[in-house]
């Protein structure tokens, strides 16, 4: 089986960072549907990805990939958290979001039928991934 390269793994975990940083804006500003409390969380850790790996690919810097894991680690455990919000596992009196804002749980949520909170859980679970595959690789 053949192994990716250490530059195609940090291309492959910006080109989901940087989707995932465009479809959240997509879902804000086009559809204007207001982010949550914890989707502003997610998004402090998606964008910087985004344009992290993306100077660390321009830069040819193979070591970029470390701040990707710590960026990752940070987003995907608010992901986590949202995500067990979201299927109840989290006591719903210790909700972040206020009763004036959007929620946390409805059915804004959802996009395509999938939680927000998931989708965002699995792109920064891939993110991870890839950044401390790109770390492996030798030549760099």
């Amino acid at each position: 089986m053949n192994r990716i390269s250490g530059e195609t793994a940090l291309g492959l975990a910006w080109i989901i960072a940087l989707v995932a940083s465009l479809a959240v804006l997509f879902i804000g500003e086009v559809l204007g549907q207001t982010p949550c409390l914890l989707c502003w969380f997610q998004r402090a850790f998606m964008f910087p990805l985004a344009i992290v790996l993306g100077l660390g690919l321009w830069w040819r810097d193979g070591r970029v990939g470390r701040y990707g894991i710590a960026l990752a680690l940070g987003g995907g455990a608010i992901a986590l958290w949202h995500m067990g919000l979201y299927v109840g596992l989290v006591p719903e009196r210790i909700q972040p979001c206020t009763a004036t804002g959007p929620s946390c749980t409805d059915d804004n949520q959802l996009v395509f039928g999938i939680p927000i909170p998931l989708m965002a859980l699995a792109a920064f679970a891939l993110i991870g991934a890839l950044s401390a595959l790109s770390l492996k690789d030798t030549r760099t």
